[in-house]
C-alpha cells in the first residue's frame, strides 16, 4: 500500500511539474508575442506620412545625406529638445537650480498623454523634470517647464521661436512646449539637425541627460522612447517624436572612433520603420565622416537677443500638410531629387511695382538650395523678375480695381530719373506702375497665374522660381516669373509667382510641379 502510494505521489509531482512547464512556455511565448506585436505595430492602411531625412557631419558641418531636408514638417515631441535647450540655458546662468521645485498648473495637468499625471498644485524637481521629458516624453512636464520659464505656454512658444531664429533655424515656429498637434508648429529636418548640434555644443555639461536609458517615478520604471540607445554602437541621444500628421520622427547623435554625426528622420510609418531608416543612414555615413573637428561650434546670432522677442512668431498661412514638400533640382542637368547639391538659381533684375489689391499668402516654404556648408552657385542665364510690393494702402475710392502679381518685368517702364541698365550688377531703382497697367499686361498674355511658394527671403523666392521653371519647362518657358512682397505683421514674405498663363497651362504646370514636390496653387487674374 505504501509502495503504491509512493508511485501515486511521484506521478502527481511529475504531472504538476509538467503542467508548470507548459504554463511557463505559454507565458513566455505570450510575452514574446506581445513584445513582437508592440515592436511591429502595424500602421493603418493608407497611412503614409511625408518623409524627410538628413545626416550632418558634426565635426566638419558637411551634409552627408539629405532627402526633403527643407520640407515643412511638424516637430511633434522633437519640440522638447528646444524646451530643454531653454531650461539648460537657465540652469547655466544660475537662475534655476537642479533641485528647485516647479509648480504644476491646471493647464499643465490637463495635457494629453504621454504624461506623468500630475495634479494641479503639485510640484516636480527640475532634474526629475529633465529626466521625465527625455525618457517618458511627458507632455505635462514640458508645459510645467515652459510655464516656469515663459510665464505661460504661448509666451514660452515665442521664446522658443526667438531662440530658433537666433540659432539659424529659419523655418521653425513653436507654439507649445510639448509638440502636441498645432497646425502652426512647424520645422524641417535641417533645422532639427542644427538644433541637435547646437544643444551639444552649447551645453556639454547637461547634454548627458539625453543618454538616460530608464527613469523611475513613483515606483514605476519607464524606458527611453529612443530605442537606438544601447542598440547601435555610439548612439548617445537625443529625442524621438510622434503625432499622426508627422509620423514617427527622431533626432539622433552618434559618436564612434572620433567621428560624430547627427541623423534626423521624419515620417516613419511605425517606430520600427523610423529606427530602421535611421540605422541605415547612420551605418552608411559614420565610417566616412571626419575624425577632426573643423566646424566652429553652432552659436547664436546677435541679431535677435532674448530681450527682443517677436510679438508674434512668423508662421505659415496655410496648413503645411497641404504643401507637397521641398524643392530640389533646379535644372535637368542639376542635382536630382533629394540631392545635397545647391540649386542653381536664375540671375535676375528686380523692380518694385505698386498695385492696390492684396491676395492671400501661401505658406513660407523653404528651398532645398540652402545647404549647410554649401557655396553660392554661379549665375545662370539672366532673366528679369519683377518684385510686386503689395503691403501698400488700398486704392482710393472710385479707382479701377487693380490686379496684383501680373506685371512682367518687360512691361515695366522706368520712373523718371530711374536707371534701368539691362545686364547690370545692381538692381534698378524702384519703379511705380499703375494697377490698370498691371491688369492690361496680364490679360494680354493670359488670365491665370500660379504661386509656387512664399519665403521670408527674396533670394529664396527667386530660387524657387528657377527650380519651378526647370521642372515645368513646357508650360512655364514663356511665363513671366516675379516675386511679390507682402506684409505679415511686422515681417515680410516674398511670393514666388508666374503670370501670363492660360488655364490649361496653369493646371498642367501645377500637376508637373506637385509631382516634383513643389507646391503650386492656381490664381485667376
Amino acid at each position: 500500500m505504501s509502495r503504491r502510494g509512493g508511485h501515486v505521489r511521484r506521478a502527481i509531482r511529475c504531472s504538476a511539474l509538467g503542467l508548470a512547464a507548459v504554463i511557463l512556455v505559454i507565458a513566455v511565448a505570450g510575452d514574446a508575442d506581445a513584445r513582437a506585436r508592440r515592436g511591429r505595430a502595424k500602421a493603418a492602411p493608407g497611412y503614409e506620412p511625408s518623409q524627410s531625412s538628413i545626416v550632418v557631419d558634426a565635426n566638419s558641418g558637411a551634409v552627408m545625406q539629405a532627402t526633403n531636408a527643407d520640407a515643412i514638417r511638424h516637430p511633434a515631441s522633437l519640440t522638447k529638445i528646444m524646451t530643454l535647450y531653454l531650461l539648460f540655458e537657465r540652469l547655466e546662468s544660475g537662475k534655476i537650480k537642479l533641485n528647485d521645485e516647479l509648480p504644476v498648473s491646471p493647464h499643465a495637468a490637463s495635457q494629453a498623454p504621454s504624461k506623468l499625471g500630475f495634479k494641479p498644485g503639485e510640484t516636480i524637481q527640475v532634474e526629475t523634470a529633465i529626466r521625465a521629458v527625455v525618457t517618458k516624453s511627458a507632455n505635462d512636464v514640458a508645459v510645467i517647464i515652459g510655464e516656469a520659464l515663459g510665464g505661460d505656454e504661448p509666451g514660452f512658444g515665442r521664446m522658443m521661436t526667438a531662440k530658433a531664429r537666433a540659432l539659424g533655424m529659419s523655418q521653425t515656429t513653436y507654439r507649445n512646449a510639448s509638440g502636441l498637434p498645432d497646425i502652426q508648429q512647424v520645422t524641417t529636418a535641417r533645422d532639427q539637425a542644427l538644433l541637435g548640434r547646437a544643444i551639444q555644443d552649447r551645453f556639454p555639461n547637461y547634454y548627458h541627460y539625453f543618454s538616460t536609458r530608464t527613469f523611475a517615478f513613483r515606483g514605476k520604471m519607464m524606458r527611453n522612447h529612443n530605442h537606438l540607445l544601447g542598440a547601435i554602437d555610439g548612439v548617445d541621444g537625443i529625442k524621438t517624436g510622434y503625432i499622426h500628421d508627422s509620423g514617427f520622427n527622431i533626432v539622433t547623435s552618434v559618436r564612434r572612433n572620433k567621428r560624430h554625426i547627427i541623423a534626423v528622420v521624419f515620417g516613419g510609418r511605425t517606430a520600427n520603420a523610423r529606427d530602421a531608416r535611421a540605422r541605415t543612414l547612420i551605418e552608411n555615413s559614420i565610417n566616412v565622416a571626419s575624425t577632426t573637428r573643423s566646424a566652429p561650434p553652432v552659436a547664436e546670432g546677435t541679431a535677435m537677443a532674448e530681450t527682443k522677442l517677436p510679438a508674434k512668431p512668423p508662421t505659415p498661412a496655410r496648413d503645411p500638410r497641404d504643401e507637397a514638400g521641398a524643392v530640389t533640382a533646379s535644372s535637368s542637368s542639376g542635382p536630382s531629387l533629394g540631392s545635397t547639391e545647391p540649386i542653381r538659381p536664375i540671375a535676375v533684375k528686380t523692380v518694385s511695382v505698386q498695385a492696390g489689391t492684396k491676395m492671400a499668402a501661401l505658406s513660407a516654404l523653404p528651398s532645398d538650395a540652402r545647404k549647410l556648408g554649401a557655396t553660392p552657385p554661379q549665375a545662370a542665364t539672366v532673366r528679369t523678375i519683377a518684385t510686386v510690393k503689395s503691403d501698400l494702402p488700398p486704392s482710393p475710392p472710385g479707382a479701377a480695381p487693380g490686379i496684383l502679381g501680373v506685371l512682367p518685368a518687360n512691361d515695366v517702364k522706368p520712373a523718371r530719373g530711374a536707371a534701368f541698365i539691362p545686364g547690370g550688377d545692381k538692381p534698378p531703382e524702384p519703379v511705380v506702375a499703375s494697377a490698370t497697367t498691371a491688369e492690361h499686361a496680364a490679360k494680354s498674355r493670359g488670365g491665370w497665374m500660379i504661386q509656387v511658394g512664399a519665403f521670408p527671403d527674396e533670394s529664396n523666392a527667386k530660387e524657387r522660381l528657377s527650380a519651378a521653371q526647370s521642372k515645368a519647362k513646357e508650360q512655364l518657358s514663356q511665363a513671366d516669373p516675379f516675386t511679390e512682397k507682402v506684409a505679415k505683421g511686422d515681417k515680410a514674405l516674398y511670393r514666388a509667382r508666374f503670370a501670363g498663363l492660360d488655364k490649361d497651362q496653369a493646371e498642367n504646370a501645377c500637376k508637373n510641379l506637385k509631382l516634383s514636390e513643389i507646391p503650386c496653387i492656381l490664381l485667376k487674374n
